[in-house]
């Protein structure tokens, strides 16, 4: 009994129950909400989900039809650590969209119709440790300095995507990075990618499914798998002359011998010039002296 004569069970069934009201009310519609988490799987939704509470820390968009996340209505949610939008329609340019959510931990971007990444799609994410963006069939390209901010990155997944080169330093420069999906990508293996292939067998860090890591061109090389392929464009690259390194090579050998003409000209017309001034002296000398003896 409570001091006021009334029993608690009464107290505590209406607390939770306004509890639950307040909880439904703020969900937002087709989304199920427990503690901190709002997740949205499989509702075919359009568009980013409105009414999201804003102490969210979980949040799952998986298996949608979201084409656009709204930078300002995710700068709400300043203490979301989980975002999942895999299977979803997302695309295009991305930058500057994860502005607001700092605190992002876990990012999920597999399975969408990504095409790039830049250095200002992910840069204010400092606190990033799990980046998957596989299965994205239109990412052919990830700048130099895309993870350049993301120090924490420890897990990134590019597997099956429209990649056919990443620089080494894009990878190499992450301290903390410990496994990096690269399967069943289109790599161009050719001698600009063989510092990557050297970075791939010297590194300590795990490449899952590396049986599926292989080039795709050139024609030569398709198939192999890329760690196994150093040697073969170690000797391509390193040992072996093209058409072009002949050209270059015979430009350098006529433009030494030209320079040399040229320089072998000048001396001999030096030469000459100095030759005719010391006779002139001499002979000079020689009539002053025939006129003084005179």
């Amino acid at each position: 009994m409570s001091p006021s004569g009334r029993p608690w069970p009464l107290s505590l069934m209406f607390l939770l129950g306004m509890g639950m009201a307040s909880e439904r009310i703020n969900c937002p519609s087709r989304c199920s909400c427990q503690y901190l988490e709002v997740n949205c799987t499989g509702q075919q939704l359009q568009e980013f989900p409105a009414a999201i509470p804003l102490d969210t820390r979980q949040l799952i968009l998986a298996a949608n039809n979201v084409s656009y996340l709204p930078a300002v209505e995710l700068s709400f949610l300043a203490d979301l650590v989980y975002l999942d939008c895999r299977k979803n329609l997302l695309g295009d340019d991305l930058d500057f969209t994860f502005i607001g959510v700092a605190k992002l931990v876990y990012l999920d971007l597999s399975f969408n119709n990504l095409t790039q990444v830049t250095f200002s799609t992910f840069s204010h994410l400092l606190s990033l440790v799990v980046l998957k963006m596989s299965d994205n069939p239109n990412l052919v390209t990830i700048e130099k300095d895309a993870f350049a901010n993301n120090t924490w990155l420890r897990h990134l997944d590019v597997s099956r995507t429209g990649l056919t080169f990443l620089d080494t330093s894009t990878v190499r420069d992450l301290p903390n990075l410990r496994f990096l999906g690269l399967s069943d990508n289109l790599w161009h293996c050719n001698c600009s990618f063989l510092d990557f292939i050297t970075w791939m067998t010297e590194s300590n860090i795990r490449f899952p499914d590396a049986d599926n890591i292989t080039c795709y061109t050139p024609e030569g090389l398709h198939a192999l798998k890329m760690p196994a392929v150093e040697a073969q464009l170690h000797f391509n690259c390193l040992t072996q002359l093209y058409k072009q390194d002949y050209i270059f090579l015979c430009l350098i050998g006529f433009c030494i011998f030209f320079a040399g003409t040229v320089a072998a000209w000048l001396a001999g017309i030096c030469a000459v010039i100095y030759k005719v001034h010391t006779s002139k002296g001499e002979e000079g000398r020689g009539e002053a002296e025939e006129d003084t003896v005179t």
